[in-house]
């Protein structure tokens, strides 16, 4: 399926705004479900705005114990394009909201939904991926006796406690 938004298509469509609903699973990532997505997509004059909701399921690792969970996506989505390439001294003011980017689309007539969705799932995934809140992460590890060898020789340091008075 093409997952590309083409811009002329949008400019000629009524009121400037086009709906698009994305129902896949997206190969790079580890889904469970597939992700699911109703964008707006609207032309604001020299800008775009896609707008809406991002939900799914993916595979995480849990980054204390190492097993794999499934993690819920639930994101709204709010991206700019610039449809002419971004010059330093840009004559027209916008205002952007916080935490809003503006991706400059150099020229090229279409937008790729599933790049965008991709890029936007990653950027949604917690910074510390942890399976839960009881998580014995400690255990786990040590369970596994997974201790590096080439630490074994500071087990053997004394080090002698020296006060002055």
């Amino acid at each position: 399926m093409d997952y590309k938004i083409s811009i002329e298509e949008l400019e000629n469509s009524p009121s400037k705004t086009l709906d698009f609903h994305f129902e896949e699973k997206i190969k790079e990532l580890n889904c469970v479900t597939p992700i699911i997505s109703d964008l707006e997509i609207t032309s604001l004059g020299d800008f775009i705005e896609v707008k809406g909701n991002v939900k799914g399921i993916v595979k995480l690792e849990c980054d204390l114990c190492l097993k794999e969970f499934d993690y819920k996506l639930d994101f709204l989505i709010d991206e700019m394009f610039a449809k002419d390439q971004l010059l330093d001294d840009y004559g027209l003011e916008f205002e952007l909201k916080d935490g809003q980017f503006v991706t400059d689309l150099e020229g090229a007539d279409e937008i790729d939904i599933y790049d965008l969705l991709y890029q936007s799932v990653i950027l949604n995934l917690p910074n510390k991926k942890v399976c839960g809140i009881n998580c014995n992460g400690d255990k786990f590890l040590k369970e596994e006796n997974l201790s590096d060898p080439r630490l074994d020789v500071f087990k053997n340091i004394k080090i002698e406690d020296k006060k002055e008075i």
